[in-house]
């Protein structure tokens, strides 16, 4: 049986490679957010364009 000692003292397990460095892991991360805030900031009038559904009758042109 192990015990506290001889676990500590123990060479510790080797830790796996990594497929790519961890500043990689970082900028892929970055990116994605970056696309999904574009995504989303694309949307950002569509409420306007259908106001009609919301009974909203403050629309410029007064016909859509």
């Amino acid at each position: 049986m192990f015990t506290l000692a001889a676990v500590i003292a123990g060479n510790p397990e080797e830790l796996a490679p990594l497929i790519m460095p961890p500043i990689a892991f970082a900028g892929i991360a970055a990116g994605v957010f970056i696309l999904l805030a574009f995504i989303t900031w694309s949307f950002r009038d569509v409420a306007n364009r259908h106001s009609q559904k919301t009974g909203d009758d403050d629309h410029p042109t007064g016909h859509h």
